[in-house]
């Protein structure tokens, strides 16, 4: 098999990963690939309906790696990271706006969206879906951001949510930190 690189190889580890996390009762948030040659850290970001704990984050991580050892997706050493997505969640898919309604987000486009100001940023109030365009409400005005125009997405925490953010925190998994949350794998048996 020839080596993937950059999106193509993302897509090829989201479609080896999702449907063993599905099976398993999670939900794919993100799948990150960072670092080149015997650096390169897979970075997979997991939810599920409770939140993710650190039990979760290693059972994962372990089936992940059974499953990697087979496919070699990689031309050398890696490490595999397995976290939940944190307070703030990336959204990625269509669903997520959705999902997440009622709730805080920032939204950043690749250019200014026509009729909307000329802004880039949205920080505000998700009010879900209209056709292909995510609906977000900032300081009472509501506007219309293209999907397809949505660089980066991610859900801010705000005191509205309910909870403090360690209160959130702690009922999601034992760790706060998203990075203390991961249970990475070092793959240096790999050549």
């Amino acid at each position: 098999m020839s080596r993937l690189k950059g999106r193509a190889l993302i897509e090829h580890l989201s479609r080896l990963v999702e449907p063993l996390l599905i099976h398993e009762g999670y939900e794919l948030v993100e799948v990150e690939v960072v670092g080149a040659g015997p650096k390169t850290v897979l970075r997979l970001y997991i939810d599920r309906a409770g939140g993710v704990t650190l039990d979760d984050c290693a059972s994962v991580s372990q089936a992940v790696d059974a499953m990697l050892d087979v496919e070699d997706p990689f031309e050398s050493r890696y490490t595999l990271e397995v976290s939940s997505p944190g307070l703030d969640r990336p959204l990625r898919k269509k669903a997520d706006f959705e999902r997440f309604r009622s709730r805080r987000a920032r939204v950043k486009t690749y250019a200014p969206v026509e009729g909307a100001e000329a802004r880039k940023v949205y920080d505000g109030t998700l009010e879900g879906l209209e056709g292909e365009a995510v609906l977000v409400n900032v300081d009472g005005t509501v506007f219309r951001v293209p999907l397809d125009a949505i660089a980066k997405a991610h859900l801010v925490w705000s005191p509205k949510d309910g909870a403090s953010a360690g209160e959130l925190e702690r009922k999601r998994s034992p760790s706060s930190d998203r990075t203390d949350q991961s249970d990475p794998t070092d793959r240096s048996d790999r050549t």
